[in-house]
């Protein structure tokens, strides 16, 4: 009895030995070997590389998600340009032309152009943020149009520069302002006025890619946005100024741009005026396009 449970036992046994035989080689042949990876990861066809436009645009997108999950940064596009339209309408308005009425015909295209100039800082804020949270270093990894990275920025901005101009235009017309272009001549305006801001902003790129923090990039851009909008015809007509403050004034692109913007909104066409403002954003571009993404590649 006990040598048939001895002989089933050692059948039982000999039959698992060969169950694990029979395995051992399936185990075997389901693992892949190293030629045959090696030919799966190279027969197949690459994907192509991103285009310069399409690579810019998922950077301008990612701006907008990041406006989309931080709501506050909206603050300064919205609270900020209706808080100068109030605050120059009624502090200015009587003294200057008379009446709060009178004087928005004249200020809104101004205070319009000074608040989009002034808030396309926030650009080298971005800029040098992402630099501190370590996200360029991944960016420069990608097989991608250079470039792109910072045009991504500025496209994001340009969604700020037309809200602004929106929130601006509605406190506008509810105070008074009637612009005699109508909305054609509105239209045109702010989009020489984006056209202008998409330019100025390389400016400020620069600076955030220079600078080593936020606060150095807001102080820097402060210093130079404050004297080149308030030294302008924004407020007040040049030619009550001295004549050596005029020189300066008279030939400065916010001023050439503001004349531009008031033309183009009381329904003229002040060619050479646009020719100055696009003449100035080009060379912008020109000028701080290169710097600014020799700073990209070397930080």
């Amino acid at each position: 009895m006990s040598v048939e449970t001895d002989e089933s036992g050692a059948d039982g046994t000999a039959g698992s030995a060969g169950t694990a035989k029979t395995a051992a080689p399936d185990l075997e042949f389901a693992a892949p070997r190293a030629d045959q990876l090696a030919a799966l990861l190279v027969s197949g066809r690459r994907p192509p590389r991103p285009s310069a436009l399409s690579t810019s645009l998922t950077f301008g997108w990612r701006a907008v998600l990041k406006i989309k999950h931080v709501p506050e940064q909206l603050f300064d596009v919205t609270a900020f340009p209706i808080m100068m339209v109030l605050m120059y309408t009624y502090l200015f308005g009587g003294a200057l032309a008379g009446s709060p009425g009178t004087y928005i015909q004249t200020l809104l295209p101004g205070i319009l152009v000074m608040s989009i100039v002034m808030i396309t800082m926030y650009t080298g804020v971005s800029v040098n943020t992402d630099i501190e949270k370590g996200v360029f270093d991944r960016f420069r990894t990608l097989p991608i149009w250079r470039p792109s990275t910072m045009v991504g920025y500025l496209l994001g901005d340009m969604l700020r520069y037309t809200i602004a101009s929106a929130v601006m235009l509605a406190v506008g017309l509810i105070l008074g302002f009637r612009p005699a272009g109508g909305a054609m001549g509105v239209l045109a305006g702010v989009a020489l006025l984006i056209v202008f801001s998409f330019a100025f902003s390389w400016v400020w790129t620069m600076f955030g890619l220079l600078l080593r923090s936020e606060k150095s990039v807001m102080g820097v851009s402060m210093m130079v946005l404050f004297p080149l909008t308030f030294l302008s015809n924004i407020f007040v007509d040049p030619r009550t100024m001295p004549g050596w403050l005029q020189a300066f004034v008279n030939n400065s692109p916010v001023t050439h741009l503001t004349t531009a913007v008031r033309g183009l909104m009381a329904g003229e066409w002040p060619a050479t005026e646009i020719a100055w403002s696009l003449g100035w954003a080009g060379l912008l571009v020109l000028v701080f396009g290169p710097v600014t993404m020799r700073l990209y590649n070397r930080t």
